[in-house]
């Protein structure tokens, strides 16, 4: 299977707290409204395990929609001041880079027709060699990410998701679905935010509030440089407080994969996720204490 970049991912999950800071960084209370909203998960997780319900609050849209609001907005906001500093929320970064890598798991996505109406409702359910997630964009269609198996496979072990939609377009093509963070992530002139710094797992990712975090940090770094405080210290708390985001992000994924399933697949990504955090303990300054902190969009220093 060939493994490609990820696509624009066509129905993605936003909860309330990254809606209300989208309308608070760009002071838009009209974003983000008349959304298809999601008000429940149904979880199948761990091997025989019974279907729960929990309460979910988020909304569903497309990544490009998306990207087209908030480029909206960017474009009726007055024109950026010049800069000898960047902000990369893609590649090509400026110097050459690496990744720090942590799983090997792939995923894909198809759009499905729903048998009945569940359009409020997510499904997550944990299989033998990965995990399947079902998302409605509407009262009757959406989408299934089939992560770790094949797709196939993986909808020939489903209990919870398979009865309850049917394929109605051509699987995607694979693309990586494991968190990772490039290196270096900034160097003086430049900052990498979004995708160009970090990806998270899309089970429990909140990588869109992230991305939204880093870029409200980065702009704060750029302003503090030019308000006369030292490079090096502010590339360096940066760096620290993208990789912390990262280390509370693995952790979080090791809950869940904990307890997913058994079996040597489990395992493996498992086994991963600890190489993680341990790459993000060794990382992290000493103690884990920060030189500055925000307030607000700007970066204050912290008395020693």
């Amino acid at each position: 299977m060939t493994v490609g970049a990820r696509p624009r991912v066509p129905a993605i999950l936003i909860g309330e707290s990254t809606q209300a800071l989208i309308r608070d960084v760009f002071r838009r209370p009209d974003l983000l409204h008349g959304l298809h909203r999601i008000e429940r998960r149904i979880v199948a997780w761990g091997r025989s395990a019974d279907p729960i319900e929990l309460p979910h609050r988020a909304a569903v849209i497309p990544e490009e929609a998306l990207l087209g609001q908030l480029g909206q907005v960017g474009e009726d906001g007055p024109p950026a001041e010049p800069s000898d500093w960047t902000i990369c929320a893609s590649h090509p970064l400026p110097a050459d880079f690496g990744e720090h890598e942590f799983g090997s798991r792939t995923a894909s996505l198809t759009a499905v027709e729903f048998k009945g109406s569940q359009g409020s409702a997510c499904w997550i359910e944990s299989l033998d060699e990965g995990w399947l997630f079902l998302v409605p964009d509407s009262p009757s269609t959406g989408w299934l990410i089939a992560v770790g198996g094949t797709r196939d496979s993986l909808l020939a072990q489903s209990r919870l998701v398979a009865d309850r939609m049917q394929l109605s377009g051509a699987e995607g093509g694979a693309f990586r679905a494991y968190p990772r963070i490039a290196d270096p992530l900034c160097a003086p002139g430049w900052l990498a935010c979004g995708t160009a710094a970090m990806a998270f797992d899309p089970l429990c990712g909140d990588g869109t509030g992230a991305a939204i975090r880093e870029s409200i940090l980065a702009a704060a770094v750029i302003r503090a440089v030019r308000a006369g405080d030292q490079p090096d210290r502010l590339l360096a708390h940066y760096r620290a407080r993208l990789i912390a985001g990262l280390l509370r992000h693995l952790e979080l994924c090791r809950t869940f994969y904990a307890s997913g399933n058994c079996g040597p697949w489990w395992e493996r990504e498992l086994a991963a996720l600890d190489e993680g955090i341990a790459w993000c303990t060794r990382a992290l300054p000493a103690g884990g204490s920060f030189q500055y902190r925000l307030r607000g969009f700007e970066l204050e220093r912290i008395a020693s």
